[in-house]
């Protein structure tokens, strides 16, 4: 007897039978307070989905725990489903692979418990041949917060352990730091930043990834303080960037962090 095909593998919109296969599986799961899906319907029977298990503000983490268990091993099942929770601000991507996984969720815990974070999204981001790839962005509460979190992630510091493979870790709070182009440690772009910050006050500073030079910065300086001899102290700190660091004051500000 032949019926109307009813798998997800089959469906024509292959990205919202996904989404629909999740919300279903997922309904009802105690500690999920809601389920938020994607769907990418991109070729008849082609697509994929994004779903997102928004936990319960108090639940602690020995149940954050096993939901990512079981999300991992949902996951593994379905291709083409991005699986991912919501937990005390932090958002982050659970993948098939349980090494991964776990280093993930060490990482979801040290950042709850870090009062200098406010919210964190870790999301598996694989591109070219970097497949053990993740992209993380952090919002901590203040500019001194901010570098010490993105040291902690991406030095070895204290009260972080960095993910294997591939970081392309982003922090903001009162100043924007990012990896450098290659996806490494900014060495002379925080540099640059900390040689004016010993000096003046700093109101804002942007350490951003460039394509060129590998890194680019810009520095906000407080009303009254020497522009120029900020500006020599920052190229001296960073003599590789050349034209890419930029050190102004605060009416040349017009996107204040």
């Amino acid at each position: 007897m032949l019926g109307l095909p009813s798998l997800t593998g089959c469906a024509i919109d292959k990205g919202s039978a996904l989404a629909a296969d999740f919300e279903e599986n997922w309904a009802g799961t105690p500690d999920v307070v809601k389920i938020r899906t994607t769907k990418d319907n991109t070729l008849p029977f082609m697509g994929k989905s994004t779903g997102t298990l928004i936990v319960e503000d108090g639940t602690s983490a020995d149940r954050v725990t096993e939901l990512v268990g079981e999300l991992r091993k949902y996951v593994a099942r379905h291709d083409k489903i991005t699986g991912r929770i919501a937990a005390d601000g932090i958002t982050f991507t659970v993948v098939a692979d349980e090494g991964r996984t776990g280093e993930v969720l060490a990482l979801w815990r040290s950042l709850t418990a870090d009062d200098r974070v406010t919210d964190a999204d870790i999301n598996d981001a694989p591109w070219k041949e970097a497949t053990d790839r993740w992209r993380i962005e952090v919002t901590a509460v203040d500019a001194t917060g901010a570098l010490a979190v993105f040291k902690d992630m991406y030095a070895k510091g204290d009260r972080h352990r960095p993910l294997s493979g591939v970081m392309v870790l982003t922090v903001r709070g009162g100043l924007f730091v990012e990896t450098a182009f290659n996806d490494v440690y900014p060495t002379e772009a925080i540099a640059a930043y900390e040689a004016v910050l010993a000096r003046y006050p700093v109101v804002s500073a942007t350490l951003r990834r460039d394509a060129v030079s590998g890194s680019a910065v810009s520095i906000v300086v407080a009303e009254g303080a020497d522009q120029d001899h900020a500006g020599e102290l920052a190229r001296r700190a960073a003599p590789n960037l050349g034209a890419a660091v930029e050190v102004t004051g605060p009416a040349s500000d017009p996107d204040r962090l």
